[in-house]
């Protein structure tokens, strides 16, 4: 059924404001239908084409999605409505397992690293006309990506993982293309997809990672892009194993136009070991965030490519910010010069507490996943439900929604806040309220 709203304007900007707003005050419905362009501009007494032009600002924007002739809907999930916004309000006394960030007791001081950044920068500022990239981290960055298998190409770096996503998707996709992403998967990239005006198609996760007839699928109806998390992904904690990754370059050889974007998410706290896709495809980008292993307030991440992706990531951030602040890449250097994290250390600490929980969920009938990083994530029949018992019990847990597009439901526990014997009682709360729930895979 269309919509029944009364749209104004004349020219397309105000055509497009007068949807955008009705979408952003909840008068137009997720899914809802837009009129035909023609109906539209004779109700108007505009040009189609003025129509047409302002519902390609809003396929742009991600209010819309348009699939020829079945017409124009709002998004199911549009940009105005973002994954991100899906949280608790933890009331005091409850125990936050909903956040996903890391154990600040396992991220390393700053002090000694920021202090040598800033004697660096007494001796010699950084002035306009510097090289963007600090000699001696892309150094160590290339000898990481080397040491991890990563194929040899030029280092550029943003400010995070999602900033350097979406301006790897931006050089090679346009409006109106889709890019497979895994579901569930990182809820800020299903906002970032349709905020560029590209089509999210989901792909299936198990503890192995993306599944590979999903994937096949996915690009053999044009996905151009795939974006990957190599290791600890979000929220399932799943990791790329060897025979996976050896499916997905089979897959991949049938698409060598395909832009290939992977994720190493936790770089710096596992000890499992990476198998990338990078190099499958000749347009690809591998990216790894500092926020993890440092902190999240350490706004960088390294990332290497094929030459002209890169060329263009770094082109473009040239004409923004220009470069990340070399008093925040001198800080990195120190961090990775120095062995500041203790990776086996970190990765075992980790290990106990999520182990610890997912062989108890077990243990009371209940299926848990969490391979690596520091999730856990419970499928689950009735999420709201589950959200809802879990917080009356003293207990506060991500809803699963934040992470899925088509992906049946579950709950995202981040198990950093956690101690090994605070496990059993959790389990317990977890066990009371769901009902034991099986599937075979995430999605």
């Amino acid at each position: 059924m269309v919509a029944e709203y009364t749209f104004t304007g004349r020219g397309a900007a105000e055509i497009a404001a007068s949807v955008e707003q009705a979408v952003g005050q909840g008068t137009l419905a997720p899914g809802a239908a837009l009129p035909p362009l023609r109906e539209l501009a004779t109700e108007l007494g505009v040009n189609p084409n003025t129509v047409a032009a302002a519902y390609r600002v809003l396929r742009d924007r991600g209010v819309i999605e348009t699939a020829g002739r079945r017409g124009s809907r709002v998004r199911p999930r549009p940009a105005v409505t973002a994954h991100d916004e899906i949280r608790l309000t933890v009331p005091p006394g409850v125990r936050d397992l909903s956040a996903g960030n890391p154990d600040t007791a396992l991220l390393p001081p700053l002090g000694e690293a920021l202090a040598e950044a800033a004697a660096r920068h007494a001796r010699q500022p950084t002035l306009y006309g510097h090289a963007p990239v600090d000699d001696e981290l892309g150094s160590l960055a290339r000898a990481a990506f080397d040491a991890d298998g990563v194929p040899d190409g030029p280092i550029g770096l943003t400010s995070g993982s999602l900033d350097a996503m979406e301006r790897a998707l931006v050089a090679h996709l346009r409006p109106g293309d889709a890019v497979a992403v895994e579901d569930p998967g990182w809820g800020s990239l299903f906002d970032l997809a349709p905020a560029l005006g590209l089509r999210p198609v989901p792909v299936g996760v198990d503890d192995d990672g993306p599944l590979s007839h999903d994937v096949d699928a996915a690009l053999r109806q044009g996905a151009r892009a795939l974006i990957v998390t190599d290791r600890g992904q979000n929220p399932t904690g799943a990791t790329i194993s060897a025979a996976r990754a050896q499916d997905l370059r089979a897959v991949l050889a049938d698409h060598p136009q395909v832009l290939v974007i992977d994720d190493d998410h936790v770089h710096g706290l596992t000890e499992l070991p990476l198998h990338p896709l990078a190099g499958s495809t000749r347009h690809w980008m591998l990216v790894r965030s500092m926020a993890k292993a440092y902190g999240p307030d350490l706004r960088l991440a390294v990332l290497t490519g094929d030459a002209l992706t890169v060329d263009r990531i770094r082109g473009r951030y040239r004409l923004g910010p220009g470069w990340i602040s070399h008093l925040l890449q001198h800080t990195v250097t120190h961090l990775c010069r120095t062995g500041a994290v203790d990776v086996a250390a970190v990765s075992a600490a980790y290990a106990a507490r999520r182990d610890a929980l997912v062989q108890a969920l077990a243990d009371r009938g209940v299926t848990a996943y969490g391979r690596s990083s520091m999730n856990v994530w419970v499928p689950v029949p009735d999420e709201t439900g589950a959200v809802t018992r879990l917080l009356q019990a003293g207990w506060a847990v991500a809803p699963g929604a934040r992470f899925r597009l088509s992906s049946p439901p579950g709950i995202r526990i981040t198990i950093s806040p956690l101690t090994v014997d605070e496990v059993p009682a959790l389990a317990d709360a977890v066990t009371t309220a769901i009902r034991p729930h099986r599937t075979g895979r995430f999605g």
